[in-house]
């Protein structure tokens, strides 16, 4: 199985030196809006493809990283500090010595390709005149893209090294990524041999329905006539469409048509041009929720392939193995992987309920609770005890489970996320909260709990320090529970009771106000 191992990336995009190893099957990218994700797939997807016009299509000064050019128009503008922009992409062992060599910055002799724009030699005298102009703008139009491989080989999309289809649901409608794909589909699905056997009967096919059916009606029109255009505009992949049930892919649904497109491209076939690497771009848009857990099946069941996702959504995430994610940060080069997270933690995420990992780890400050009690009442809490919205501290509170605390601590050591957890001790304070957390302390992890074992819950403790309050609210009517017990059974709507009613009068747990305070600080 042939794959990339490695990608670097230099003055490419956002990134001013980006470099990250990648797993052979699958690699799932995370990160907050404008981090960079699909920034990666592009770099992947424009460096396989060894297209000179999708490079210019995506636009030169839109890929050259906008402060590399900022700090070259501050400074001396001398033509040999003028900043380079590369892709380079290391992959496994590919046997061809067409891709092996040393032409890399690594300076090792591996197998790959690079994507270099940089200003061309044979312009230097004009890239000079323009740098030493009183009206000097960045020499975009001196430069030249090149693709070549460590070997120091040229290549083009007619000798690409690994095939790929880049797949992005976000813009799935649009005619040109429907084109493209479809193109990408049939190259997979066809030898050489046929490949050409079709196009030549395609262009034969035209010119029969000129010199026959057309032929009457030309024959009226003296010297001119109509013809059948057979230019690269006009051939067998621009005519080209896949249809499911005899609906053409384009008049389907956004959703169907993210799903019948990641099939396809999953699909093994006879051809010996199976698809090898995979570039999904958010494979949740546009999917219902039973849609996008097949769409996680067929990708997890897919052998032969290596995958590139990206996504905003936590079940993507977990049930594709967070130990195949990478995540990346707005503020920072330095891609995070989870490839060392315990298999316990891998496993229990893959099988689990809908869960908020992508929310916790893409946070600096978490406040785990264990109920949807804690959760509805923590934003008046946090402001009774800081005086600032909850909104605007950079904490984020998740109910995750009391079952779940360990799983999230696990992630939380990797990501170094600082992260209070506020649980019941259950009316045993040793065993739940002291020797069951023994393994989980550190200077940006806490467990917080009332240290009294007969306050065994959230709802004993407000209840005991609120019991005027509680009576008030919820002693009316009641015959055979007791108030406490009340709120014991009926948790949710009686937190939500005192969150509308009385949020400015609860007395704040002890423990609770520690965690806030903590966290906070």
């Amino acid at each position: 199985m042939k794959y990339i191992r490695k990608i670097k990336l230099f003055n490419f995009k956002r990134f001013k030196e980006f470099s990250v190893t990648l797993d052979p099957t699958m690699n799932i990218i995370i990160g907050d809006n404008e981090a960079g994700k699909s920034t990666i797939i592009q770099a992947i997807d424009i460096a396989l493809s060894g297209s000179r016009s999708k490079v210019e299509t995506q636009g030169i000064d839109k890929l050259l990283n906008i402060d590399a050019v900022k700090e070259f128009m501050c400074g001396e503008k001398r033509i040999d500090l003028l900043p380079r922009m590369v892709i380079e992409l290391y992959f496994s062992e590919m046997n061809s010595p067409l891709c092996n060599g040393e032409n890399n910055s690594d300076n090792v002799e591996c197998d790959g390709i690079s994507l270099i724009f940089e200003p061309s030699d044979e312009y230097s005298n004009e890239i000079k005149d323009v740098l030493d102009s009183d009206d000097c703008c960045f020499p975009y139009e001196y430069y030249t893209i090149r693709f070549i491989s460590f070997s120091g080989e040229y290549y083009t999309g007619y000798r690409k090294f690994l095939k790929h289809i880049l797949i992005d649901n976000s813009s799935v409608n649009g005619d040109y990524a429907t084109k493209e794909y479809i193109k990408a589909v049939y190259y997979k699905s066809v030898n050489n041999l046929e490949k050409a056997y079709h196009s030549n009967e395609y262009r034969k096919s035209k010119a029969n329905y000129k010199s026959g059916i057309l032929v009457s009606l030309n024959d009226r029109l003296g010297s001119y006539e109509f013809d059948i255009r057979t230019d690269t505009k006009s051939n067998l992949i621009s005519d080209l469409t896949i249809n499911e049930g005899d609906i053409p892919i384009e008049n389907k649904g956004k959703g169907r048509q993210c799903f019948v497109k990641t099939e396809f491209a999953l699909q093994r076939t006879t051809s010996g041009n199976d698809i090898e690497v995979l570039l999904l771009e958010e494979p949740e848009n546009h999917l219902s929720h039973i849609n996008m857990k097949l769409l996680i099946n067929h990708i997890a069941n897919s052998d032969n392939k290596q995958v590139f996702i990206t996504t905003h959504n936590s079940l993507i995430c977990s049930r594709l193995d967070l130990r195949k994610t990478i995540i990346i940060n707005s503020a920072s080069d330095v891609p995070i992987k989870l490839a060392s997270l315990p298999s316990v933690t891998a496993e229990f995420f893959i099988k689990a309920p809908n869960n908020n990992i992508l929310e916790f780890v893409l946070s600096s400050k978490v406040l785990l609770v264990e109920g949807d009690a804690e959760y509805i009442l923590m934003d008046a809490f946090f402001k009774r005890i800081t005086g600032n919205e909850l909104a605007n501290s950079g904490v984020h509170i998740i109910s995750v489970g009391g079952t779940s605390f360990k799983r999230y601590l696990d992630i939380s050591k990797l990501l170094n996320i600082k992260t209070a957890v506020v649980r019941d001790n259950d009316g045993n304070v040793q065993a739940n909260c002291v020797e069951s957390y023994s393994d989980y302390q550190g200077p940006n992890m806490k467990l917080f709990y009332e240290s009294d074992n007969t306050f065994k819950t959230f709802e004993v403790s407000i209840f005991v320090l609120n019991t005027e309050i509680c009576n008030k609210l919820f002693a009316s009517g009641r015959r055979t529970l007791t108030v406490q017990d009340y709120m014991l059974n009926n948790k949710t709507e009686t937190a939500y009771q005192l969150l509308k009613e009385k949020s400015n009068e609860i007395i704040v747990p002890e423990y609770i106000q520690e965690a806030i305070l903590w966290i906070n600080g």
